[in-house]
C-alpha cells in the first residue's frame, strides 16, 4: 500500500466502528427523520476521542496527525450510518476547535479546548452570511472597539450546530478599508456569556440531526480577550481551517462509500432479474467499477492532502481537489445506488436516500464544487483579464 495503517490507528479505527454499531446507528434513522440532536450521544462521541482527534494532547486530545485524523473519519463514516452527527462532529472539530488550538492563545486554548474535548461545551462556525454566500469574504458583520470590548453587529446564517453550539467561532468586520486581509478578525463568542439571537432551526433536506440555525449579533459586546490571534488576521485563520476541513471532512464520505458499494453487491449478488442476478448485467456493475475508480482516486487525493498538510506545505490547491473528487463522487454514488435499489430506496427511511440527501450538501458547504474549481484553476496559473 502507499499508505499505511499503524497498529495504533487500526485499533482506533475498529473502536470507532464498533462505537457507532453500538451507540449511534439504532436511532440514526429516527434521528434524521425527527431532526434531532442528542446530547447525550454527543458526550459519549466525546468520551471515545471523536470531538478530539487532532486537538493537543496536553488539553486532552489525541493529537493525532491530519493523516490520523483522516483515517479516524472514514472509520466514522464507514460504522455510522448518521451522516448529521458525523458531520456535526468533524465541524467543530476542524472549523472551530482547530483554529483555536493553533491561533488562540495559552490562556484562550486552557479555557475553551477542555470543554470542546470533554463535549461539556459545543463548537459552532459562522462565517457565512445572506449575502455573501460561497464569497464568504464579502462580509457585513462589523466588530468596533469600544475600551476593552468588541461589539458585534451584523447576522451570520448558516451556522453549523446551531442553538445546541455554545462556543461560536465568527468573524467580522474590523477595518473595512483594509480589505479581505487585514480587514477581517476572528472572535469566540460565549452564547451563555455574550448576548446573542439564534432563529429558529433550518429545516433542511439532509443532515438533520445536525443543528443548523442563524445568529444575530446587536451591539453584542464581546471582551477583547476573545479575539482569536491578532486583529485582522481572520482571513489566514479561517482559510487555515478550510484547508483542514476541506482535507479531512471528506473522510467521512470514503467511509461512507465504502459500505453503500459493499450493501450494493450484496443486494446485487443476491437479488435475481429474469435468468439472473443484478450482477449477471454490466448495466448494473459498469457504473459501479468505474465509481469505485473514481472513489480510490478521491481516497489517494484525500491521504495526499492529509500528507501535505502535515508536512506544512501551504498549496491550498491539494485540499480543494480532495474536496471537489470526494464530495461529487459521493453524489455520483449515491444517486447510481439509487438506479440499482430503486423502489426500495425511494421509500423512506432508506439507507442509500438518507445518504442521497447528505451526499448533495456535501457538493455545497466548505465551498461548493464551482468554488473549488476556481481555487484549482488560481492555483495552477490560470489568470482572468479583459481585454483591451
Amino acid at each position: 500500500m502507499i499508505y499505511e495503517y499503524s497498529e495504533n490507528t487500526n485499533n482506533f479505527r475498529k473502536e470507532i466502528i464498533a462505537f457507532a454499531q453500538e451507540y449511534i446507528n439504532p436511532e440514526a434513522a429516527l434521528r434524521d427523520q425527527e431532526a434531532r440532536f442528542d446530547q447525550s450521544l454527543w458526550k459519549k462521541c466525546a468520551e471515545i476521542g471523536l470531538t478530539s482527534l487532532s486537538l493537543p494532547a496536553d488539553f486532552g486530545g489525541r493529537g493525532l496527525s491530519a493523516y490520523d485524523t483522516v483515517l479516524a473519519l472514514e472509520a466514522l463514516g464507514y460504522g455510522s450510518e448518521d451522516p448529521g452527527l458525523n458531520f456535526a462532529l468533524a465541524a467543530q472539530l476542524l472549523a472551530v476547535a482547530t483554529p483555536i488550538a493553533e491561533f488562540a492563545s495559552p490562556t484562550q486554548q486552557e479555557n475553551w479546548l477542555p470543554k470542546l474535548i470533554s463535549g461539556d461545551a459545543i463548537g459552532g462556525n459562522a462565517m457565512t452570511e445572506e449575502s455573501a454566500g460561497s464569497d464568504v469574504f464579502f462580509m457585513k458583520t462589523t466588530a468596533k472597539l469600544d475600551k476593552e470590548a468588541y461589539l458585534l453587529n451584523g447576522t451570520k446564517t448558516f451556522c453549523t450546530n446551531g442553538q445546541a453550539a455554545n462556543l461560536v467561532l465568527t468573524y467580522a468586520l474590523t477595518a473595512p478599508e483594509k480589505g479581505f486581509f487585514g480587514g477581517i478578525s476572528a472572535f469566540v463568542i460565549d452564547t451563555d456569556e455574550q448576548k446573542t439571537t439564534w432563529s429558529e432551526p433550518s429545516q433542511k433536506l439532509g443532515l438533520r440531526s445536525c443543528p443548523l440555525a442563524s445568529i444575530n449579533f446587536s451591539e453584542t459586546s464581546v471582551p477583547a480577550n476573545q479575539l482569536i490571534g491578532k486583529e485582522g488576521a481572520g482571513a489566514h485563520i479561517f482559510n487555515h481551517s478550510m484547508r483542514w476541513e476541506r482535507t479531512c471532512l471528506g473522510a467521512i464520505h470514503l467511509g461512507a462509500m465504502d459500505r453503500l458499494l459493499e450493501q450494493a453487491v450484496q443486494f446485487a449478488n443476491q437479488r435475481f432479474s429474469g435468468k439472473g442476478n443484478l450482477s449477471s448485467h454490466q448495466a448494473v456493475t459498469h457504473p459501479l467499477t468505474n465509481l469505485k475508480v473514481e472513489l480510490e482516486g478521491a481516497r489517494l487525493l484525500t491521504y495526499h492532502a492529509a500528507r501535505m498538510l502535515d508536512a506544512g506545505e501551504h498549496k491550498s490547491h491539494y485540499a480543494a481537489m480532495a474536496k471537489l473528487s470526494v464530495s461529487e463522487c459521493y453524489r455520483k454514488l449515491c444517486l447510481q445506488l439509487m438506479q440499482l435499489f430503486a423502489g426500495q430506496a425511494y421509500r423512506t427511511p432508506h439507507p442509500v436516500e438518507l445518504q442521497l440527501r447528505a451526499a448533495l450538501g456535501a457538493t455545497i458547504y466548505s465551498g461548493t464544487s464551482e468554488i473549488q474549481r476556481e481555487l484549482i484553476a488560481r492555483q495552477i496559473g490560470f489568470r482572468p483579464r479583459d481585454a483591451k
